[in-house]
């Protein structure tokens, strides 16, 4: 038997599964693709998470495109981060073209082109459904780690939760965050002592502070009502295809905060509400995050380690998390360790520091007798990468260059006019879209401090009346005495000691 034998026969052996799974092209040996030596993944597997990785040109986003079609194919939804705005062409099919058509007689399956249930949303102001959570579904906690607080300031953010439960003023977007803030140490500084001990105008000046900078990166935007439901997430079509949800994150690259805030409480979101799923054999969601590098390095470390957790925890809810960045080492070690998938394409040697990443980066994959790794990553063409998924049992798969398949969907963008029949065409939109801002903390508490404000007023003036009333009754009396004071003058006269002893005279001489 050849080598080039042997090498077939150690692909499909290692590719061959008892269930599901999803073919993404053919193995190559010596720059030669080896028709029908399928590379497939398995979909027990693919909620153990995943990484596409390769330098830029080098065919990362139509990857993503070909497992985004194929998942959806299966009845498995999906949810794409798309930042650079060239995933909404999943929506129509591919036109063709000779060299797709060469690509796959070269890999030895049909092409077949498609369009695929979509649905387009909006962290901003763009068109698509808009995503929005309230504050209070965040909770104290998480909203700590994301404003990445004190731990002063985190046991404030609890007490202010604490006062809004107690008090039944809801917590909705972040005008409720900062008045509640505003009056713990303002109007209701002796309520907040007297309930909950005192509160230092420095610590919520600083919370307030941080919260700005959400607020400036547009989370104004995202915190409000009507908050999403994630099981919207996974709709499937009329004809058991699962929905592509792509987000569009075009104007987002400079606002890595509100991105990071937005992917945490979707992903607690998730957590939280999804059931455990245990080994049922295929992942309930499947979830593309384009440009991971934006998370990972503006996040703090409370950040990261909620990220970190979440991704080794999530996957018992039957969900697939895949990272999709020009570099592995873009994503720390406790989270690239947690990733079953890598699909890895060309790598660029320009530097020093270029050539001991790719060292280090050739590690990261199982050792091979058919390829010297390193030298791999640097001479993959475009559309081409390494692969290595995990099989059934979870242990990985032969280590396979790969000729990837083309997507059946356009690889390129919808027009504006298709864009826009796709939007008034969703249901979601018509959900989502209507802006809801009804009477939460922010209006409670400015109805609250005006009471408070006309109750002081009204004692102030019941005791400015009293006081006048006081006055104006001492005054009476004053002027009473005074004109007790103030007799008559023919009584004077009369009552006066020189007519009294005259009167005695006469009366005294009357009697003798």
């Amino acid at each position: 038997m050849s080598n080039k034998d042997t090498f077939i026969k150690h692909i499909n052996d290692g590719n061959t599964f008892k269930g599901d799974y999803i073919t993404l092209g053919a193995a190559m040996l010596e720059g030669e693709t080896m028709t029908n030596a399928f590379v497939n993944v398995p979909l027990k597997t693919m909620n153990r998470h995943g990484l596409i990785a390769g330098a830029t040109g080098t065919g990362k986003t139509k990857t993503l495109q070909v497992l985004a079609e194929n998942l959806s194919e299966k009845g498995i939804p999906v949810l794409l981060m798309d930042i650079k705005g060239d995933l909404s062409g999943l929506a129509q099919p591919s036109p063709g073209h000779p060299k797709i058509d060469e690509r796959h007689e070269k890999i030895g399956l049909p092409f077949d082109a498609k369009k695929f249930p979509v649905e387009i949303m909006t962290l901003s102001e763009q068109d698509g459904v808009r995503l929005r959570a309230t504050i209070s579904e965040f909770g104290p906690v998480l909203i700590s780690r994301i404003l990445d607080v004190t731990e002063t300031q985190a046991g404030i953010i609890s007490v202010i939760f604490k006062y809004c439960d107690d008090n039944q003023l809801p917590l909705l977007d972040i005008k409720d965050f900062k008045k509640i803030l505003q009056y713990a140490t303002g109007e209701g500084k002796k309520e907040f002592e007297e309930a909950y001990g005192r509160i230092s105008t420095a610590s919520t000046g600083a919370i307030l502070r941080k919260l700005i900078e959400i607020e400036q990166q547009g989370g104004d935007l995202f915190f409000g009502e009507t908050s999403f439901d994630t099981q919207d997430l996974l709709r499937i079509d009329e004809n058991g295809r699962g929905y592509i949800n792509i987000i569009r994150l075009t104007d987002i690259q400079d606002k890595p905060k509100l991105f990071s805030t937005f992917m945490l409480s979707l992903l607690a979101e998730i957590y939280s509400t999804f059931p455990e799923q245990g080994d049922s054999g295929r992942p309930e969601l499947i979830m593309f995050i384009d440009e991971a590098h934006l998370i990972f390095n503006e996040a703090s470390d409370a950040l990261l380690n909620q990220i970190e957790s979440i991704v080794k925890l999530i996957r018992s809810k039957g969900v697939g998390l895949y990272f999709v960045t020009q570099n592995p080492t873009d994503v720390p070690e406790s989270v690239l360790g947690q990733l079953g998938l890598k699909v890895q394409h060309a790598l660029r040697a320009f530097t020093a520091k270029d050539r001991k990443a790719i060292k280090l980066t050739a590690q990261n994959y199982p050792d091979t007798d058919y390829y010297d790794t390193a030298e791999v990553l640097t001479s993959l063409g475009i559309g081409e990468a390494l692969v290595s998924a995990l099989n059934e049992k979870g242990k990985p798969t032969p280590l396979a260059a790969t000729m990837m398949r083309a997507p059946m969907s356009r690889m390129d963008i919808l027009t504006e006019s298709e864009l826009g029949k796709l939007l008034s065409d969703s249901e979601l939109a018509k959900k989502y879209n209507k802006e809801i801002d009804r009477e939460s903390a922010y209006e409670m508490l400015n109805e609250k401090i005006k009471q408070a404000e006309a109750e002081e007023a009204k004692e102030k003036a019941k005791a400015e009346k009293e006081a006048l009333k006081k006055a104006e009754s001492k005054r009476k009396t004053s002027t009473s005495r005074r004109r007790s004071s103030r007799q008559n003058p023919l009584l004077k006269v009369l009552t006066s000691p020189t007519v009294i002893r005259s009167v005695l005279g006469i009366l005294t001489k009357m009697m003798r």
